[in-house]
């Protein structure tokens, strides 16, 4: 029997305008966890798409057990024991978590369907893998944590053994991250083999056993990770010597720019997901809102940009804004770097170049007599798809559905940073960017405070809050629960406040 259980030999890929693989070798060891390293839209995800049979490579073959196998749609990888969480999951939101895991398998006796013995396997697999869930509950009510509970689920209960996670953490929490890391030692304990499309170092680091590395598209080479470090592992992904730090001075507040007074937005069953907060970002600082996911950020940011009602009042440069439109709000000077890209972010199935411009089309510079000029149009896209470096298939022509998720990333930030706001927020920004547009992405935060503007960060990062912020306000249970200074402040001091062990009296 062969070494390996995977071999990927000599795959190539094209789509129009790009080769997105060319002639890669990947090949996975029984009961291994090997991480498939790169930046966005280096190929990752379209090869690991490849074996799971959502695409068809144009050259190479696939092996399992050393036998040449055709991998033709999902179904056929389910076959040969080939499972996938995707980094957005596929999950139906108005079906239970039970009838998500089953879905597609289901068991039936007489043409109705046997869901109590469906039930009983799922609950022996949650217990057996420590992945606890609420089988009755729907997709749409639980954690995005919960969620990926419930993608790998439907692998085990599927049997499979070749589990591919593809940015398994990008929406995760630092504890989730934490907990996913132990599931998936365990499940490499118990046999599994475990592909894991990742950019984050340090997760590498800590779970896995081997590391292949692509650039732009083609192999750079396979590293056992104990004799390598997160320094060589990023200069192969990058091609070049990686700075994880950005380089900032102290920052040089001013007047205050963005005021929050008394804010409150209602949650669900009565219960206030903000309560009476109330702070200021100040000209030339960046002000990190840091809190472990739910505990209100979501909403508080809802409420500023206008995506939810709130009570309170909402102050840009000392003008209330709390009754204005979202176009309105923008049009005073905030721009909004959103969680949810697809949700928030962008028109998927729009080109490049109409996303990139949907902050500047009502605008005299592409309009004239209320007809958009679309070569001032597809200029400007150009000049930000140059500046920030976004890489896709066709250029401003390309669908922005096909991008990669990092790419996707790229362009919101380009769209926002460049209208020159007076108050930024970002909510976590560099979710899903490898090293080098991280550090690229941090450096314009930098630039946007450097230039006299105001930067309210929202991030589960932790390195990226200390790395970033002048201030740090933790919330906790919808209010805000300390003022810190992160010169002075430990990670773990903030983990106490932030799981609402500390508090201190906070006045705005």
């Amino acid at each position: 029997m062969s070494d390996y259980i995977i071999q990927m030999l000599n795959i190539t890929k094209d789509f129009p305008g790009i080769r997105a693989n060319d002639n890669i070798t990947l090949e996975l060891k029984r009961g291994e966890i090997h991480a498939l390293l790169g930046e966005n839209g280096a190929g990752k995800s379209t090869l690991m798409s490849i074996l799971f049979g959502l695409y068809q490579a144009e050259e190479g073959k696939i092996l399992k057990d050393g036998r040449e196998v055709h991998v033709k749609d999902p179904n056929d990888a389910n076959a040969l024991g080939i499972g996938m969480v995707h980094q957005h999951f596929k999950l139906v939101h108005n079906f239970t978590v039970l009838e998500n895991i089953v879905l597609g398998v289901e068991t039936t006796k007489s043409g109705m369907l046997r869901m109590e013995e469906a039930r009983q396997k799922v609950m022996a697999l949650s217990q057996q893998y420590g992945l606890l869930i609420q089988p009755d509950a729907l997709i749409s009510d639980i954690t995005v944590g919960m969620q990926q509970r419930v993608e790998i689920l439907k692998m085990l209960y599927r049997d499979n053994e070749i589990l591919i996670f593809d940015e398994p953490t990008a929406v995760l929490t630092p504890q989730e991250i934490e907990e996913l890391m132990r599931i998936m030692r365990s499940l490499a304990a118990e046999g599994k083999s475990i592909l894991f499309i990742t950019h984050k170092l340090a997760e590498i680091m800590a779970v896995a056993d081997r590391c292949s590395v692509l650039r732009k598209g083609k192999y750079i080479g396979t590293v056992n990770v104990k004799d390598s470090s997160a320094q060589q592992l990023a200069e192969m992904m990058v091609g070049r010597k990686v700075d994880f730090k950005v380089q900032k001075d102290k920052a040089q507040p001013g007047a205050s720019a963005l005021r929050v007074k008394d804010l409150t937005v209602e949650g669900h069953g009565g219960k206030k997901a903000v309560n009476k907060v109330s702070f200021d970002v100040r000209k030339g600082e960046i002000v990190c809102i840091a809190g472990i996911d739910g505990n209100g950020q979501s909403e508080l940011v809802y409420a500023i940009t206008g995506l939810m009602p709130s009570a309170g009042d909402i102050l840009l440069n000392d003008g209330h804004i709390d009754h204005h439109s979202i176009r309105k709000r923008n049009q005073a000077g905030l721009a909004h770097i959103p969680e949810d890209r697809h949700k928030h972010g962008l028109v998927l199935d729009y080109d490049l170049q109409q996303n990139l411009s949907l902050k500047r089309y009502t605008t005299g510079e592409m309009q004239r007599h209320g007809f958009i000029r679309f070569d001032r149009v597809r200029a400007y896209a150009d000049k930000l798809i140059a500046q920030f470096d976004i890489r896709s298939g066709q250029g401003a022509d390309t669908v922005t559905r096909s991008m990669s998720g990092g790419n996707q990333q790229k362009a919101i930030i380009a769209r926002e940073i460049d209208i020159n706001p007076e108050v930024l927020v970002a909510v976590q920004p560099t979710r899903g960017l490898d090293v080098g547009a991280m550090l690229y992405i941090h450096e314009q935060l930098v630039r946007v405070r450097d230039e006299g503007k105001a930067v309210l960060l929202i991030s589960l990062e932790l390195d990226e809050v200390f790395q970033l912020a002048d201030r740090i306000l933790v919330i906790y249970e919808g209010e805000i629960v300390a003022e810190l200074d992160p010169t002075v402040t430990t990670p773990q001091e903030l983990g106490l406040y932030m799981s609402g062990s500390k508090r201190q009296e906070v006045h705005a």
